[in-house]
Parts: structure tokens; sequence; C-alpha cells
């Protein structure tokens, strides 16, 4: 690996005048200044930014903290987020929790001994202790807060789109895969698809889930038609779900859309791959993640700012585990 020696020896200067080039601080002349940029160049010397930004005492780091890297929802978000902090000259340390309270907090002592100045968190906690004792800033993705700033999507009218698009299409005996009760958003989306069903006086089941996650998707299908197997619509937690759902329809020799209709959540980039492919609730994953990475420079720069809540909206999208309707 390339070092500041490294540059200053190439350049015939000392290491006190390769740090005042790079990191902009006191006078260099200009012949001076060229031969370090040649010498950067020709060594593609990359500086370190936590030392730099301790050096500097402005940093440029963000942390950003995900719940389960496997589920093909969290990178759209990853990736928004990075984009939006890159376009800023920000850059991204991330971490993993697995939905695991001590690993998160490791994460966060991490992030603050890399000198951080932001944090963006998809937490399962967000009203725990140890992001009220930041003195940083802290964005919530895709998660809620009593008093934070938070970017999220419109889960309630993402549950009412599911259980509406379901009763057109005829289903009368639904089942809800209700996600996991100390995640917000998730109960905001079940709560939006049982006021729906409640209004139109469908009948309906529910199948708790307690995570969105692959390991356990194919137990809860499995508990879903062993209990409700007369269900002729599913109304699933997430796109994960809905997946192990239809594969167990088609295992049961149930046809899908005609003898039971499925509907997911997220719109991961897998869902139209399904055979067949899935209708599902799209969050704009991609634009959250921009949007929280946009939300939280303004916070660093300014310290404050008016709109510290962004809901953005959701849409259905239509494929081939519903039937059609004029």
């Amino acid at each position: 690996m390339v070092t500041i020696k490294d540059v200053a020896r190439h350049a015939g200067v000392s290491v006190a005048t390769v740090s005042r080039c790079i990191n902009e601080t006191g006078y260099v002349h200009a012949d001076t200044r060229k031969k370090v940029e040649d010498a950067v160049r020709a060594l593609n010397y990359a500086p370190n930014e936590v030392a730099r930004s301790l050096y500097k005492r402005k940093s440029r780091l963000i942390g950003l903290l995900l719940p389960d890297i496997t589920n093909p929802y969290f990178p759209q978000l990853a990736r928004g987020v990075e984009d939006g902090m890159q376009a800023n000259e920000f850059r991204i340390i991330f971490g993993n929790s697995d939905e695991n309270e001590q690993k998160e907090q490791e994460y966060i002592q991490t992030f603050i001994q890399n000198n951080v100045v932001g944090v963006i968190s998809s937490t399962n906690r967000p009203d725990s202790d140890i992001y009220a004792k930041l003195n940083i800033p802290v964005v919530f993705l895709d998660r809620t807060s009593s008093d934070s700033p938070s970017v999220y999507s419109d889960g309630r009218k993402g549950g009412r789109l599911a259980a509406q698009e379901m009763i057109a299409r005829g289903s009368k005996r639904i089942t809800v895969l209700r996600g996991p009760v100390h995640i917000r958003p998730a109960q905001d989306r079940f709560q939006g698809a049982v006021e729906v069903l409640e209004e139109a006086g469908i009948d309906y089941n529910i199948i708790q889930t307690s995570s969105f996650s692959f390991a356990e998707a194919e137990s809860w299908a499995k508990e879903l038609f062993a209990k409700h197997l007369d269900t002729d619509g599913v109304i699933a937690s997430n796109d994960i779900v809905a997946t192990a759902v239809l594969h167990e329809a088609q295992r049961l020799g149930k046809r899908v859309p005609e003898d039971v209709q499925v509907i997911g959540f997220d719109d991961i980039p897998l869902s139209s791959l399904l055979s067949p492919s899935l209708s599902t609730i799209r969050q704009p994953a991609y634009d959250m993640g921009k949007e929280a990475a946009l939300l939280l420079i303004r916070l660093i720069e300014q310290g404050n700012v008016d709109n510290r809540n962004i809901q953005l909206p959701v849409s259905f999208v239509e494929r081939d585990t519903t039937r059609k309707v004029d």
C-alpha cells in the first residue's frame, strides 16, 4: 500500500509538504504542488479517509446500518444512500446487524471510532438509548421514530392497496401474513390491509411472522396452508415470504392465480423473475435511500431542517399471481 512517505520521497519533498497539499492547509509553491500532484498520480495514492478527517477535524464519513444484507430489498436502499452520498463527496462505512442488538451496538461504536459525522440506520430499535445518546445526526431509513428524522414509505396505504386489489380480483377467504410486531412500518401495512378487509366485510385469517428473512419464510408458508387450506388470497408481509407462499401453493397442487392469489410487498428484483411473476406493492427503495442521504447531509451542514420526516408513495405492481380485472 502506498503511503504519504512514498509520495514525499517520489516528489522529493517533506511529508509535511505533501500533507499541506493534500489537506489544503498552508501555502505550497505552485511548482512544488505540481510535483506532489504528479507523484500522487504516478503512485496512485489515495489518502486514508479516517486519518485525513482526524487531521482536518472534518470527516466525510457516514455510518450506514442495515438489518439483513441477504434480503434483496436492503441493497436497493444502500445503493440509493451510496449514490446520494457520493454525489456530495461523502463516503460510507457499512454495517450489517443481522437484527442482533449486540451486533448493532458494536457497529455504532465502530462508526464513532471512525469519526463518522452522521448515521443512517434501518434499525428495528429506533427509540433505543444508543441513538438518543449519539452527538451526531441520525436518520432512520425504512423505519420511523417518534421524534427523529426518518425516511419511509406509506405502509398503511400499501396495506390498503393490497387488500383492495385482492378484493377487486374476487378473493373471499384471505390470509394476511402480519410482519414483525416490533417494526412499525410492518404494522402500518398490516393495519391498512385489515382496515380494508373489515370495511368490506371479508373473512380473513392472520399468520404472525417474526422477521422478513429467507430462513423462516418457508415455515410460515407451510403453517399458512396447514391452518387455512381453503385460503384463496394471501397478502404477504414482504416479497420473500410471498415467494415462499407461491412455492408452497404450487407444491400442494394449487393453481396461482386461479385457486389462490398472492400479493407481496417491496418489489425486489426477484419478483419479476418468478414463475408466475409476483404481483406486489412497490416501495421506492432506491429513492428512499437517496432521500435519506440528502436529509442527513442537510442535517450535518445546516444543523436543523424543516422537513425531518419524508414519506414516499407506494404503488401496486400487477403481474401474474393475481387475476386480471377490467
